[in-house]
């Protein structure tokens, strides 16, 4: 019985709803059929695409100096862009994702895609501050097409495989995320800071028509039949009735915490003595972070073991180290790479654990679930940047890092508390669904 109005699916013996989380016909060149594992290449356009849409929500980051000198915008207003664009994001994870519950996700995909050209192109051409800031906004609601892809594809994988494609593609978005600041700014040293949205309209056209073509045109789950109230009604739902979703949605908001912590100060130390890198150095600094999109492959597969608890305490207890060395920042390059790669590394083995778990819970409700948990990750992604950014101006980088390690300990504190009564039922529910195709 699928997810309605305000009903949430009745749990079975092992505590969780029924629903099958694949099928349909193939529509397309690299769709996947009932029973069949879904084709390495349409995972890895899902995760080409799903990096590419994220990657808008931070490009701009480097280049807010550069825009605001073109457009005349003040300190405060230049600011806002970072601001509006996340908060567009944020409102998009909420009214936006959830409809791929209700709706034809393949139809949902193209089209927000195609908007979401249209939003780039006005922020390309944008003459006025006014007009920059409409456009961003609309850029970071169109960009959620991220957490749709990933709800389609765990939808069409077979549930024996599923953590793995989370795995897979939540290793675009993060490469995607990562590698976004050292693009723009490579692309606005060669041909100024418009070129950015340019360029990134022109490849989600191109995504848009690639997935058009290759995605099924009826697949994973079907799809539910709810007006728009009722969905939006039945994610809150969702959060009142299903501990687990309240769980990993805390978690999620911790672990982004801290990541938005290192992320969104880092830059500040070293743009200081003794280093006084350059903002293309600084940028490149996201390429050792890219060691994440490993962690989430990884991560996949020892979901699909069943070790999702495990996996969940072992990458908290990372996360709470890897503020050690990060804390040597300012006298070693070397103790900060250290750093960055055991906090993505913890970070997105976390994600990816938390998204198949909840995707397990109903997947005629993914879209929703996904959704509802992402909105968490927004908050913990905002509350980080601001804390961090104030606290170093006030106290400085060693702060920032016992700030970071807050975050990471209060997540591992919580799955100390709550690990006995949170076993691992992925591997039950993969079981149950692997026995209904």
């Amino acid at each position: 019985m699928p997810v309605s109005g305000d009903a949430v699916t009745p749990r079975t013996a092992h505590g969780r709803g029924t629903g099958e989380g694949h099928g349909g016909k193939d529509g397309g060149g690299g769709g996947s059929s009932p029973g069949s594992a879904l084709p390495r290449r349409v995972v890895a356009l899902f995760a080409v695409a799903a990096g590419a849409a994220v990657a808008n929500v931070y490009f701009s980051q480097p280049l807010l100096v550069t825009i605001g000198h073109d457009l005349g915008m003040s300190p405060a207003v230049v600011g806002s862009v970072v601001t509006l664009t996340h908060v567009g994001y944020g409102l998009g994870l909420f009214f936006l994702v959830p409809l791929g519950d209700m709706a034809d996700r393949r139809r949902l995909v193209v089209a927000q895609l195609l908007l979401l050209v249209v939003a780039l192109a006005v922020v390309a051409a944008a003459p006025t501050a006014a007009i920059l800031l409409a456009g961003m906004a609309a850029m970071g609601l169109l960009a959620v097409v991220t957490q749709t892809l990933v709800a389609f594809a765990a939808s069409l994988a077979l549930p024996a495989e599923r953590g793995r494609v989370v795995g897979l593609v939540t290793g675009g978005v993060v490469i995607g995320i990562l590698l976004a600041r050292t693009v723009s700014g490579l692309l606005a040293d060669l041909a100024g800071w418009r070129s950015v949205y340019i360029a990134s309209a022109s490849l989600t056209a191109l995504l848009a028509l690639l997935l058009y073509r290759v995605l099924p045109r009826h697949g994973g789950t079907p799809p539910a039949p709810l007006r728009y109230g009722q969905l939006l009604r039945s994610t809150l739902t969702l959060f009142a009735r299903e501990r687990p979703l309240r769980l990993r949605a805390l978690f999620g908001l911790l672990i982004f915490a801290a990541f938005s912590t290192l992320w969104s100060s880092v830059a500040l130390p070293l743009s200081e003595a003794p280093y006084f890198l350059s903002h293309s150095a600084i940028g490149a600094l996201g390429l050792i972070g890219v060691a994440g999109a490993l962690a989430a492959t990884v991560a996949g597969r020892l979901n699909d073991r069943g070790l999702s608890r495990w996996t969940t305490g072992t990458a908290l207890a990372l996360l709470t180290v890897s503020w050690l060395p990060l804390a040597f920042t300012r006298s070693s390059l070397w103790a900060l790479a250290v750093g960055v790669i055991l906090l993505d590394l913890a970070v997105q083995a976390v994600h990816v654990t938390n998204q198949t778990v909840l995707y397990a819970l109903h997947p005629d409700a993914g879209s929703r679930l996904i959704g509802g948990y992402m909105v968490f990750y927004s908050i913990g992604s905002a509350a980080g940047a601001i804390a961090a950014t104030t606290l170093y101006t006030t106290a400085g980088w060693g702060a920032v890092c016992v700030l970071g390690a807050a975050f990471s300990g209060s997540g591992l504190v919580l799955w100390a508390v709550t690990r006995h009564g949170s076993p691992d039922h992925t591997s039950e529910v993969t079981a149950r669904e692997a026995t209904d195709h």
